[in-house]
């Protein structure tokens, strides 16, 4: 099987577009969906988990789909570069060309690289699919947080059975294809000799036990597909764009841990206010006799309407600052308000108003 066949790419094709094919086909053929296909979906899995991963993408591009990945011997036709994947295992020994040097400290590395697991194997706790969502709110709830109830359709723990997989008031009892020890042991030839890896066991994902009566609700599997409210507790401060991480609220497996939903923030723009790191910025546009005499203008802020003293003789450009009332932050409390002074300049004078404007000018002014 080719990884890159399989997911429809070409071999120098970048994580994103690996990324881009496998959500696509993986869409396509997912088995809950009318028309999917398990063991296509399957083959999609293993071909990304291979290819999105810099390290198991480099070894098969050497060495091909059986070379490290516990399939033991096959491929083999030798050794040096007339070898069936032209590998001189005495340049790896050496240190030379892409091996790595032989230290007694890196033979479980060495067996690891050879037999995906080394001489003990032990499988790994089985991890759920991370997941992610999109909110949008407004500028003002981006300032002083929210919290919001989101609906999400993913794979969670049964609410019945507790994830045990068992009906209810139904006995545990010990997995058979394991005798109980959640692992399965199995012995590998190669060229070195035998060995005996660990893997979890496929019937009780490592939990030893299995219910004698399956939950109806979720058919044993202890996980299910469901619409899930999850409340998102934005904090104060947060910027358009940010991402905030719910450590296992992603996707759910059977014996295993969840994966973690990441939700992404958009922010409203606001018409009159727009940030600027942890300060609030407006535009506040005045009449040229206010500029000139001094007044007090109203001004709707975040907070509320305020008061704003506009000093006389204040010129276009200026800023007037407003402690405290700006982006909350979590040391030093808030920053500011700064307010960008706009005169706005009559197109039209009358009669009266050009003859006053003469007189001011006259008095070098």
């Amino acid at each position: 099987m080719d990884y890159y066949k399989v997911l429809g790419v070409e071999k120098n094709a970048s994580k994103e577009d690996i990324k881009k094919a496998f959500h696509k086909l993986a869409h396509k053929h997912h088995p809950d969906k009318k028309g999917g296909d398990e063991k296509k979906f399957k083959e999609i899995n293993e071909a990304y988990q291979t290819l999105s991963d810099d390290e198991k993408r480099s070894q098969y591009d050497r060495y091909g789909k059986n070379f490290g990945g516990g399939a033991g011997p096959q491929g083999f036709s030798g050794f040096g570069n007339g070898g069936g994947f032209g590998f001189d295992f005495g340049d790896m020994f050496r240190g030379g060309g892409e091996g790595v040097e032989f230290d007694a400290s890196n033979v479980e590395d060495l067996f690891s690289s050879f037999f995906g697991g080394g001489r003990s194997g032990r499988g790994k706790v089985k991890r759920g699919r991370d997941i992610s969502a999109d909110i949008l709110i407004s500028f003002s709830e981006s300032i002083f947080g929210i919290e919001r109830k989101i609906q999400i359709n993913k794979v969670s723990v049964c609410d019945i059975c507790s994830g045990t997989g068992a009906k209810k008031g139904s006995a545990m009892v010990k997995c058979k294809t394991c005798d109980g020890t959640g692992k399965i042991i199995e012995n590998e030839r190669s060229f070195l000799g035998t060995f005996a890896t660990e893997r979890v066991c496929d019937k009780c994902f490592g939990a030893g036990e299995n219910p004698k009566e399956n939950c109806p609700n979720c058919k044993g599997e202890g996980v299910l597909k469901k619409n899930e409210e999850i409340l998102v507790k934005v904090p104060a401060g947060i910027e358009d764009g940010q991402m905030i991480r719910f450590s296992g609220r992603g996707e759910a497996v059977p014996h295993g841990s969840p994966g973690d939903l990441y939700v992404k923030i958009h922010v409203e723009k606001h018409p009159t206010w727009r940030r600027e790191g942890i300060n609030l910025v407006t535009d506040l546009e005045i009449k040229l006799t206010d500029a000139l005499l001094g007044t007090i203008y109203k001004l709707k802020t975040l907070d509320g309407e305020m008061d704003i003293k506009i000093p006389e003789g204040i010129s276009f450009g200026e800023i007037l600052r407003i402690k405290g009332k700006g982006v909350p932050t979590e040391r030093s409390g808030r920053g500011d308000i700064h307010i960008n002074i706009r005169i706005k300049i009559p197109k039209k004078l009358s009669k009266k108003e050009e003859e006053f404007v003469r007189k001011l000018k006259e008095e070098g002014l």
